[in-house]
Order: structure tokens, then C-alpha cells, then sequence
């Protein structure tokens, strides 16, 4: 199979595999496992954060940022097709007791001015506005950049208004190494951040969260409450450190298989491939193959290969190391075939 539907699919290294098996490992509710106090400091150091936290998935580390931030009643801003709106199955409601309000975005990207203008004033009639969220890289823009500066314009409204502003960057890194930017630069603009270890950096299972020391004091205890208490994390947490370690850099060659399938798949008649490729996500329109998106795809299963709809006539392709250039070329020549 050559499996183009997430960098989630990842498989970990044999580095991966033997850093776990040789773990130094503690109980990590006692604060005694030596491994995952060690990824958090790596990480803290690489967001240029006071203090982290090791999370079991991007989803857990997005929703203890919300609980910490927010009291039940607040609103919540963020961009309309965002993951945490979209994909996390109205968590921040279940959980927190809050309101999301959203605003549509250009390729995920919300304009800081309408951002301001959504912020809510002093009225016993409204919710009291309690975190803006930005999503960096935007999954469903296809993997699209948030820029430094939107970043810096919505932080410094946010700032202006007292109110925190958390990132979920489960593809942080992807942006970081396709700008050629360290991550500190991002989180410079945020209160909160969180990353992904399990996608294309390879990691089995993980996400940080990053912040101040206060934050993640109360967040550990969110943590907690939604069953995240670890013991021996340190199995777990080792494939992590070889991640931050190891794998960040070879992102680019997913970058670069990307733009190499996009430019593929465009070259084929009736497909069109609707996103810049700025990272590591295809998107491509089958209107004009007179199928649906899961036609196309059911056809492509045919042929071993994976994708998946992102819409009624969108399919999703993601690029990621478990996914060769020789594979690339060959689902190319089975796609032309279609």
C-alpha cells in the first residue's frame, strides 16, 4: 500500500524502537521519570517556553490549554474550519463549558482586525472572550503557513485586550522548517503552544504542550483530571526526545515530495490541485473526473493506494517518510491510468 492519507501513519525508527526499549523510566505522577522530564525541558528550550508537559495527543494538549485558560461560560475565538473546531468533537464545549466563535479565514488565516472586532466588551448579555487560538500550519488550508506577521498583529490585539492566545501546532514544525525559521519565533506570539510528536516527526504516540511555569502547574492537573496521569511515561517519552532530536529536519523532504505529487497530479486531465503545497498536504478537485471524492478514492484503493476525502469533491494527500519518491512516481502512473 502506498499510503497518502496522514503523516499520522508514521511507523517509528528503529532508533525510536531501541530508545524505548533502554528507557530510564519513573512514575511520572510523583515527577520521577528522568525521560519525560527531559523531553519537557527539550522541548520548553526549542519553544521558548518557562515549562512543558507531555501529552498523550495534540487533542488532550488543546483541550487542557483550553480548560486552563478559559472559565465555563467564556467564548472562545478561532478560525472556522480550525481542528479544534472542526475535528475535536466539541470538546471545548464538553469539557470546559465554553463557546467557540468563529471566523472565516483566507487559507486558515483570520484577519487581526475582525479578530479584534469579535473580542466581546463589558455586557452582562455576552460571554466574556477567554482565549484566541491560531493553527499553525492549517490543516484543512492544506497544510498552509500561518505568516509571522498575522501571528505578531493577532497576538499584539490579544495583548491589547488581556486575552491569551494559545497555538495548536501539530505541524508547527512543518512551518518552521519550511520558512526556515526556529520555533521560537512562532511561539513568540502565543501564550500557549502546543506540538505534535506523532506525525511527521514519527513519534508512536505524544503532543507538548509549552507555556509558563503557572500554566503548566495548572495544567498538569487538567491533565489528571482527564486521565493523562502517566506512570512510566518514559517509554513513551523517548521516542519523543528522538523526534525533536533527530527528525525535524528531514521534514523538508516531505515538503519536497509534496510539491513533486502536486505538480504530478496536476499534469493529469481532470484533476486540480487547489492549494499552494506550502508544506506537506496535496488537496486536489475530482469535479471534472465526474466522481466523488470517495469514488476516487475507492478507484485508487484499487490500486494500493491511500487518500483521504476532504470534502464532496476534495481528496487529501499527505506526504511523510514512510512514503518514498519511487512511490510517489508510482501512484502517479496509476492515477494517470484511472
Amino acid at each position: 500500500m502506498i499510503d497518502f492519507r496522514s503523516d499520522t501513519v508514521t511507523k517509528p525508527t528503529a532508533e525510536m524502537r531501541k530508545a524505548a526499549f533502554e528507557a530510564t523510566v519513573g512514575d511520572d505522577v510523583y515527577n520521577e521519570d528522568p525521560t519525560v522530564l527531559e523531553l519537557e525541558q527539550v522541548a520548553a528550550k526549542m519553544l521558548g517556553k518557562e515549562a512543558a508537559l507531555f501529552v498523550t495527543s495534540g487533542t488532550q494538549g488543546n483541550q487542557i490549554a483550553v480548560l486552563t485558560h478559559c472559565v465555563a461560560g467564556n467564548e472562545v475565538l478561532l478560525e472556522a474550519e480550525s481542528h479544534i473546531f472542526y475535528y475535536e468533537g466539541g470538546a471545548i464545549s464538553a469539557f470546559a463549558g465554553v463557546q467557540p466563535r468563529t471566523i472565516i479565514g483566507q487559507k486558515g488565516v483570520m484577519d487581526p482586525g475582525e479578530v479584534e472586532a469579535a473580542i466581546r466588551g463589558e455586557d452582562i448579555h455576552v460571554p466574556e472572550t477567554g482565549l484566541i487560538c491560531i493553527e499553525n500550519t492549517h490543516n484543512r488550508a492544506g497544510g498552509a503557513i500561518v505568516p509571522l506577521e498575522n501571528m505578531k498583529q493577532i497576538f499584539e490585539v490579544a495583548n491589547n485586550h488581556q486575552v491569551p492566545v494559545h497555538l495548536d501546532g501539530a505541524r508547527l514544525f512543518n512551518a518552521g522548517v519550511a520558512l526556515n525559521r526556529p520555533l521560537q519565533e512562532f511561539s513568540q506570539y502565543t501564550t500557549t503552544v502546543q506540538v505534535c510528536l506523532s506525525k511527521g516527526l514519527g513519534a508512536p504516540v505524544g503532543s507538548i504542550i509549552a507555556g509558563d511555569k503557572e500554566f503548566i502547574k495548572k495544567a498538569r492537573k487538567w491533565r489528571k483530571r482527564l486521565g493523562g496521569g502517566l506512570r512510566q511515561v518514559g517509554m513513551i517519552a523517548a521516542p519523543g526526545l528522538i523526534a525533536l532530536t533527530s527528525m525535524v529536519e528531514r521534514l523538508a523532504d516531505d515538503h519536497e515530495n509534496a510539491k513533486r505529487l502536486a505538480s504530478g497530479l496536476q499534469s493529469i486531465k481532470g484533476l486540480e490541485v487547489v492549494n499552494s503545497v506550502d508544506t506537506n498536504i496535496v488537496l486536489v478537485d475530482v469535479t471534472k473526473k465526474g466522481v466523488t471524492a470517495s469514488q476516487f478514492i475507492q478507484k485508487l484503493s484499487e490500486f494500493g493506494i491511500l487518500a483521504v476525502p476532504f470534502g464532496p469533491t476534495l481528496v487529501r494527500f499527505t506526504t511523510h517518510y514512510d512514503v518514498s519518491t519511487l512511490q510517489i512516481d508510482e501512484a502517479l502512473k496509476a492515477i494517470k491510468s484511472l
